[in-house]
């Protein structure tokens, strides 16, 4: 299938061009990479918050935020020791684990997505069963987990979700992670991981069905907190980079939406999701999703699908009202009374805002 059709090249597809031109300025300059890695740190460290290159290439930032929280987590993944970016949902933790593998080991593939359902086979082996059956225990019956072929191939693997994980198959890990191999008892063999192997693992605390990790499995992480946007204009950035990546990949007729629209959405997530009014005058009842980063570029994709598809290509606050109701009205009681709440006491009052007051009140 050819890249173009594709919904969302994984990262090492989608921005070759710049690994590439990374790859080259670290052999121009003869920076040490460690073993297997594609990239030296210093240039993984450019990869995800962005630069320009001796040669003239424009690095695009990957993350925005604190430079020394990435270069923690690039450090760490240097070391012996895995890596688990944690945080509350929306603080790209996703985002940063599929680029530092993508910028560290050329593959950003090797995942296994945390569920209540995942099991052992998901983290260690499993088999074809009809060769089991047929030939008995063989290495070619075997069904390699993506953290079994990171192993062979000396790559970083990446765990999603791994609270959601059940603490017994979350402690599949922990032999992994301190001896480096994984016993096959079935074939009375180990499988070492070669150098370059490590694990990202991603983890967070707010929703529902959360599995603690054990003391003996977090001994064998560091950790790096990924925070929400400090700042309003940090996350206007974000939301606007995002959702300029997303447009394209859509394909989506439509104009790149305003700064100012952004930023509207943002102040409202951020409002709610602090309790407050920006100028502080105004105490706000939070309603109980999370209102993340990551739910403010969902409102504005879906604005921007209305505008395209049904509007005039401009987006507008007809666009944006019914996606923002959406995204904040999750529980119908009590969620919809902080929001008319807050359309009231806040939105109405707001100069400028009346048309988006009106979008967002036809939606009740």
């Amino acid at each position: 299938m050819s890249q173009n059709a594709v919904l969302r090249p994984p990262a090492e597809v989608e921005y070759a061009a710049e690994l590439q031109a990374l790859a080259a300025e670290d052999t121009r300059h003869g920076r040490a990479r460690p073993p297997s890695w594609h990239l030296a740190p210093k240039s993984v460290r450019t990869y995800l918050l962005g630069g320009k290159l001796d040669d003239g290439t424009e690095i695009k930032p990957k993350y925005v935020g604190d430079a020394r929280l990435m270069e923690t987590a690039i450090a760490t993944l240097a070391t012996d020791r895995a890596l688990l970016l944690l945080g509350v949902p929306g603080t790209a933790k996703s985002w940063v684990s599929e680029h530092l593998a993508a910028a560290i080991s050329g593959d950003s593939t090797m995942i296994v997505q945390g569920t209540a359902g995942t099991d052992e086979s998901a983290l260690r082996y499993g088999w074809n069963y009809a060769r089991l059956l047929a030939e008995g225990p063989s290495a070619a019956a075997m069904v390699p987990s993506p953290v079994m072929r990171a192993m062979n191939d000396g790559k970083l693997a990446r765990i999603e979700e791994l609270t959601r994980v059940s603490a017994e198959v979350q402690d599949t890990l922990i032999t992994i992670l301190s001896e480096k191999t994984l016993p096959v008892p079935e074939l009375d063999i180990l499988v070492p991981a070669r150098k370059g192997f490590n694990v990202i693992a991603t983890a967070n605390n707010r929703d529902r069905g959360v599995n603690e990790l054990s003391s003996a499995l977090q001994r064998r992480f560091n950790t790096v907190v990924l925070p929400v946007p400090a700042s309003i204009d940090e996350e206007v950035e974000i939301v606007s980079r995002r959702v300029a990546d997303l447009g394209r990949a859509l394909e989506l007729p439509v104009e790149k939406p305003a700064l100012e629209e952004i930023r509207r959405v943002v102040t409202i997530f951020r409002e709610l999701r602090t309790g407050v009014s920006e100028d502080g005058k105004t105490k706000i009842k939070s309603p109980s999703g999370t209102l993340s980063t990551a739910e403010a570029i969902g409102v504005l994709n879906q604005g921007l699908a209305l505008a395209a598809h049904f509007g005039d290509g401009v987006l507008r606050a007809a666009d944006i009202g019914p996606a923002l109701a959406g995204a904040i009205v999750r529980d119908p009681v009590q969620d919809r009374i902080c929001w008319q709440e807050y359309l009231q006491t806040v939105l109405k009052e707001r100069d400028g805002w009346k048309d988006l007051y009106r979008a967002c009140k036809d939606t009740l």
